[in-house]
């Protein structure tokens, strides 16, 4: 059997327990794993269920007539979704088999059912699938490359070794400050690479609770632990023929730094609660910020697993180093705000860019596309002026030094709310930000000073969209 049949999962949908059971041995026995449904409310909340855990059939399989919501009616409510559907039919039923086609079923297939007619008919559906999704990885790779942003010898040098390393199956650590670009080179990699068809998987390892680690890179079995309801696939399952990006990698458990090497050596996985290895073909980049070869000296990361990360070191200039990529950068972000608003995109004058020449940049490339998204949304004038940023970055700055916010935009929508927990979800928003402002962006520094574990802060960032 193939390796891409053995991992797919199909969903059979039929109110008669025999048919299910013998689907499933027929199924099962050609290297599928089986799902079932007694009917299509059950098929819809069971797709709900393993979508949310991140592991949803490639195939539904349904009968035609069955109580509650029978084959036509899944069939309309999974429409759009990308999920092929072979509808099931009993002799009376063809014509109605027929129409469901023509509302966008795969196939059907005519009772009594033969197995090799159901096998050929699954596989044709699958086949098409993947080569559907092939098709739209293509064009989504070919509408939109990843580029690194500047034209700098600093950032042409970085291109010259992305392109080189792309090639290669070899891990990459990519290394850099804050906002600098690291997941940008990682998705320049992975997009250069042969494994550019496949997934893309980004794991924040400060993001994720030190006792979930392992669940959420292997996944786990069903009952493996309290609240583990359902089998899940973990996120090196996910990369499987892709790439796996750890990013920050240095704030990693040192228990689960162990399970890591072995993982990344054997090339298998054990999910939590499971004792059958799984095989993954992954390649890993791992990105940081820390310094991790002092981390080493310190015994804060393991030695064995940063000489198997770092085979190939990239890092990423800070913005400071190449001033002479801002206006480049600047005019890219004004143009991708503009097309977001759907709107003709501001120019900057020559005060303008000598404002931006003059700037440091500790928040590197993200502050600059901060900068220009506020004053995008501040100024209506075709051009920015220097004055134009200028009130924006005296405004943070204010912001920072002297606390005073009680006029802030986010303040104000905060005392507008019209129930208090609106009013407490707003004004932690608002807090959040101007704490995240105040240490330059640094997750890890902010964590500390609001004495908050980071996987917290993390989950609020993203829950109030402040990344």
């Amino acid at each position: 059997m193939s390796k891409s049949s053995a991992r797919e999962r199909i969903l059979v949908v039929d109110d008669d327990a025999d048919i299910r059971l013998a689907m499933e041995m027929s199924l099962t026995y050609h290297g599928y794993e089986v799902l079932v449904a007694k009917d299509g409310e059950e098929a819809l909340a069971r797709l709900a269920k393993e979508r949310d855990a991140g592991a949803s059939p490639a195939l539904v399989i349904t009968d035609l007539k069955m109580p509650r919501l029978d084959g036509m009616g899944l069939l309309e409510r999974l429409q759009g979704s990308g999920l092929p559907v072979v509808v099931v039919s009993g002799h009376g039923d063809v014509a109605t088999a027929v129409e469901a086609v023509k509302k966008g079923a795969s196939n059907f297939l005519e009772k009594p059912l033969d197995e090799q007619r159901v096998m050929v008919t699954v596989r044709a559906a699958l086949r098409e699938r993947r080569l559907a999704e092939e098709n739209t990885r293509l064009r989504a790779k070919l509408a939109g490359a990843v580029e690194l942003g500047g034209s700098s010898p600093l950032m042409k040098r970085l291109a010259a070794q992305v392109s080189q390393a792309a090639r290669s199956d070899s891990s990459v650590l990519i290394t850099g400050e804050n906002g600098a670009g690291k997941e940008v080179v990682a998705r320049a990699l992975h997009a250069a690479s042969p494994r550019a068809d496949g997934p893309f998987v980004v794991v924040n390892c400060a993001a994720i609770p030190e006792d979930l680690v392992e669940s959420e890179l292997y996944g786990h079995e069903k009952g493996a632990y309290t609240g583990a309801h359902e089998r899940r696939m973990g996120h090196f399952e996910a990369a499987d023929e892709g790439t796996l990006f750890l990013d920050e990698i240095g704030d990693m458990p040192l228990a689960a730094q162990a399970k890591l090497l072995r993982s990344l050596e054997r090339r298998e996985i054990v999910r939590v609660g499971g004792v059958q290895p799984i095989s993954v073909d992954i390649r890993v980049l791992a990105a940081t910020n820390a310094d991790l070869e002092a981390a080493v000296q310190s015994g804060a990361f393991r030695m064995d697993l940063y000489y198997r990360l770092a085979v190939v070191p990239l890092r990423v200039p800070p913005l400071r180093e190449r001033p002479e990529d801002v206006p480049q950068l600047a005019q890219r972000f004004l143009a991708q705000v503009a097309a977001r608003d759907g709107r003709r995109p501001q120019a900057l004058d020559e005060s303008a860019l000598a404002f931006l020449a003059e700037q440091t940049w500790p928040g590197n490339v993200r502050q600059l596309k901060n900068l220009l998204e506020a004053a995008t949304v501040l100024c209506d004038a075709p051009v920015l002026s220097r004055s134009d940023l200028e009130d924006i970055t005296a405004t943070q700055a204010t912001r920072k030094h002297t606390g005073q916010h009680a006029s802030t935009p986010g303040a104000e929508a905060a005392y507008a709310a019209t129930t208090f927990e609106e009013f407490k979800d707003l004004s932690e928003k608002e807090y959040l930000r101007r704490k995240l402002a105040e240490n330059e962006g640094n997750v890890k520094r902010t964590a500390e000073r609001l004495a908050m574990q980071r996987s917290h802060l993390y989950k609020k960032i993203e829950r109030h969209g402040l990344r």
